[in-house]
């Protein structure tokens, strides 16, 4: 269910960049340049993506695997997620442990999913860093959390909106410095809401029943106002 396409449109239009622009001077220029956010077209984003996927894959499969271990265990959000899951489940099952937590390679343009059935997906060749990885994990926690407590329905566009909204409000996905990164410093008072809305309402195109991203963006408008205003588990927003 979280959703890391926001740059990247079409992964498989693009080929990877030459050898010279993978290395060195070049490609401290180029990494310098996407974590500023300073002169660079969505082009050459959507470009180095692709490069860094590409360059790092075998690394961000061993990180994730350790990562995980790491924030299963130190993580103030996960752990707190899990805590909160454990209780409103039923006969004390184990619905997310380590074994439903898998770091594996994505095809799609994921960062992570859930899926009632099989766990938790961490996309391994999307996630960047170590924290990134707690962001997308919380995400998908909170997906665990609405599924147990709320009863979602997925083939409702309403239900799948609110449960995006919540995940991307709590996750710390939307942090105002990340989005400054992406967009600058205009209309700073509006950039929290502008992401969480942003990202919910590409997640909600992604789902199979959605008919436009116009019928997406009407789901998210809908529930916009209760599900944002709705921190449970949390007492607030903390990140």
């Amino acid at each position: 269910m979280s959703d890391s396409k926001e740059h990247i449109q079409d992964a498989s239009s693009i080929a990877v960049s030459p050898t010279e622009k993978l290395n060195g001077f070049e490609w401290w220029r180029r990494s310098l340049q996407y974590r500023t956010g300073l002169g660079i077209t969505n082009e050459e984003r959507n470009q180095f993506e692709i490069d860094y996927h590409h360059k790092y894959l075998p690394q961000r499969c061993e990180e994730c695997v350790t990562n995980l271990d790491w924030m299963l265990t130190y993580s103030p959000s996960v752990r707190f997620m899990i805590d909160q899951i454990e209780k409103i489940t039923k006969n004390n099952d184990k619905i997310v442990d380590k074994t439903s937590i898998i770091c594996d390679v994505c095809d799609d343009l994921k960062g992570g999913g859930f899926h009632p059935n099989h766990g938790i997906l961490l996309c391994a060749n999307r996630i960047q860093s170590k924290w990134q990885l707690e962001d997308i994990l919380t995400h998908e926690l909170v997906h665990v959390y609405d599924y147990m407590k709320f009863n979602i329905d997925m083939k409702d566009l309403k239900h799948h909106a609110c449960t995006e909204i919540r995940a991307s409000m709590l996750s710390g996905e939307c942090r105002i410095w990340n989005e400054i990164k992406k967009t600058g410093l205009g209309n700073f008072g509006k950039k929290f809401q502008d992401c969480i809305k942003r990202r919910a309402i590409l997640s909600v195109s992604a789902n199979p029943i959605c008919k436009s991203k116009a019928e997406a963006e009407e789901a998210v408008n809908l529930v916009w106002l209760s599900c944002f205003n709705d921190t449970r588990p949390f007492e607030r927003i903390y990140k």
